[in-house]
């Protein structure tokens, strides 16, 4: 019998971060399966399947890319949660989980007869847990946030920065004491299901491992395409400590001093933030390459070009990069940052987190022997067909809702024979 599913995804991007195009498979694989779904949203809009419901909940989108922190017009603050978001950026807060949670409860309140089950994306606001008392509701925790703030503290030294990072980081608190409300919560390893019961205090027996699924139709080797000697290719550009950027790059300065080497970064820095700076300092301006935001097709031909990929993270809950790199049939050199060894296996070379000169002799390793680089190329593509797919992800996704259905029903039961 078909269900009617309700998912909520509070930042929705779906060309690059997992919320959003997490959103956009599973949506897409439980419609496949012949499951009614609808999506709730946050900025910026979402890119969903044909036969999806879209419902995008207005907010101030303070955190969009092309008007940054702006300064919103007085009749939009006059609406008390617009208020609230606001006052919450202006105090170096991250808001949107809080007030997404509240637009949500509103939006939902007098529709929940329209759904079997809510499907929470990692928002764990207040608003959600309330909606969890009246409907069967599900999380999905992808890796615990507390492993990014505590590297985003540590990683700077002054104390104003130390401060901003944790008010940053404010809503973990809300989403800790929100997450343990729930029967059944999803999680995408392993190795997030141990480190977020045991940073949010939840019961393991409350966990379902799904593994993300990887979309085969968008990520695929492209044979005819000449792979570019010495060609390097990492996909995240961000600042941010955990994804580990810093250390390929000066990786790649080591290598340089012993071959001709190129890096192909997709994404782009901040103008003025530390990647740039460190190429700088580092003098390898003319080694890296950033592509900004490029199509799935284009993407894919970088993969083509690419003699190897690099998932340099610090940690990672799953790691989406090595998936789509294994995809493509392209050897991975992957840190063992998290989870990323549950997802690679031994389909590619392995380093520790953060050690510079372990990862540049990987990559000199694949780069100096082709027959390892198809060996590890065609045993990762195989990997991913064998075990991330995304209908194989929704199956066991439907399993998790019919048990917390059955869970909430139960729970309701015993509240009626108690009274």
């Amino acid at each position: 019998m078909p269900l009617r599913i309700c998912l909520l995804s509070y930042r929705s991007n779906p060309h690059c971060g997992g919320q959003g195009v997490y959103i956009r498979n599973l949506s897409c694989a439980l419609k496949n399966l012949g499951h009614d779904v609808d999506v709730i949203a946050g900025p910026p809009a979402a890119y969903l399947p044909e036969g999806v419901g879209l419902h995008q909940l207005p907010s101030l989108d303070l955190y969009s890319p092309e008007n940054l922190f702006r300064t919103p017009s007085l009749k939009e603050l006059s609406h008390p949660i617009n208020l609230l978001e606001w006052l919450g950026m202006t105090t170096m807060g991250f808001p949107e989980p809080f007030t997404f949670g509240i637009r949500a409860y509103q939006f939902l309140r007098k529709r929940l007869g329209d759904y079997d089950i809510i499907h929470d994306n990692q928002n764990l606001s207040y608003g959600v847990w309330a909606l969890s008392r009246l409907c069967p509701t599900i999380a999905t925790i992808h890796h615990p946030i507390t492993v990014d703030r505590d590297l985003a503290v540590n990683t700077v030294r002054a104390g104003w920065k130390k401060f901003k990072a944790h008010r940053w980081h404010s809503f973990i608190g809300m989403q800790k004491r929100v997450a343990r409300h729930f029967s059944h919560i999803i999680t995408v390893s392993e190795c997030s299901r141990v480190d977020i019961a045991r940073d949010y205090i939840i019961p393991q027996k409350k966990f379902r491992i799904v593994p993300n699924g990887i979309d085969t139709n968008v990520f695929f080797p492209i044979p005819e395409t000449k792979r570019e000697q010495n060609r390097i290719i990492t996909t995240n550009s961000a600042d941010m400590a955990l994804k580990g950027l810093y250390h390929l790059l000066r990786a790649v300065a080591m290598m340089a001093a012993a071959r001709p080497i190129h890096l192909v970064v997709i994404g782009t820095p901040k103008k003025k933030g530390g990647i740039v700076k460190l190429i700088r300092k580092l003098g390898i301006k003319d080694l890296i390459t950033f592509t900004g935001r490029i199509s799935n097709a284009e993407f894919v031909r970088q993969y083509a070009r690419a003699s190897v990929a690099v998932v340099p993270s610090l940690y990672e809950g799953f790691g989406l990069p090595v998936g789509e790199a294994m995809a493509c049939a392209v050897p991975v050199v992957s840190t063992t940052g998290g989870a990323l060894p549950e997802v690679m296996g031994q389909a590619g070379l392995l380093v520790p987190p953060g050690d510079e000169q372990a990862l540049a002799a990987a990559i000199s390793k694949i780069l100096d022997n082709p027959t390892l680089a198809a060996k590890l190329g065609h045993a990762g593509y195989e990997r991913v067909h064998r075990l991330f797919t995304w209908e194989k992800a929704a199956q066991i996704t439907v399993k998790v809702y019919k048990e917390a259905i059955m869970a909430h029903l139960n729970k309701g039961l015993i509240k009626h024979v108690n009274k």
